[in-house]
């Protein structure tokens, strides 16, 4: 049995019980509209390119689907539609986000949403021993290995960051 954290987040809490090395890294959560990931980084010590953002998007203006990419790239949302098999991608609107997810922006993680959606990771993120994604709470990140992350979410790896 999993001990739970004290202020677990849902993500935190199935990052728990999956059991792999995790760990946790809080900071002064800053809103810049476009700059989240980017001031996280910031206030964390490491580079962009570590610090990965959950992006929500609808392909074929159906399926709701997770983006993970480098907190210093944009999506490329037709590379995200091929890795899903589908047409064409759209991020999806932020009330439509936080509903889907449980989260609110700033906080959304990948990790124990409210239903199980989809996951896509910029194949570049592999290149890092270990990297940081929203841990499902405003000014929180969890540091793990890429590889983990990829594995746990089931994620289609592929290029998705421009």
């Amino acid at each position: 049995m999993t001990k739970r954290t004290k202020g677990s987040t849902p993500a935190v809490l199935a990052l728990e019980a999956a059991g792999v090395a995790f760990t946790l890294h809080a900071y002064d959560f800053e809103a810049a509209p476009g700059r989240i990931g980017l001031l996280a980084a910031e206030a964390l010590g490491v580079a962009p390119g570590r610090l990965l953002k959950t992006l929500m998007a609808v392909v074929d203006d159906k399926e709701m689907v997770a983006a993970l990419l480098a907190s210093d790239l944009d999506l490329d949302l037709k590379a995200l539609a091929r890795a899903a098999g589908g047409k064409r991608a759209a991020l999806a609107p932020l009330a439509a986000a936080e509903r889907a997810t449980g989260y609110v922006k700033g906080g959304i993680s990948a990790f124990g949403q409210r239903a199980r959606h989809a996951a896509f990771l910029d194949a570049a993120a592999l290149a890092h021993p270990t990297v940081l994604v929203n841990a499902g709470r405003r000014g929180l990140q969890a540091e793990l290995a890429p590889a983990d992350l990829a594995t746990l979410l089931g994620a289609v790896v592929a290029p998705l960051g421009r």
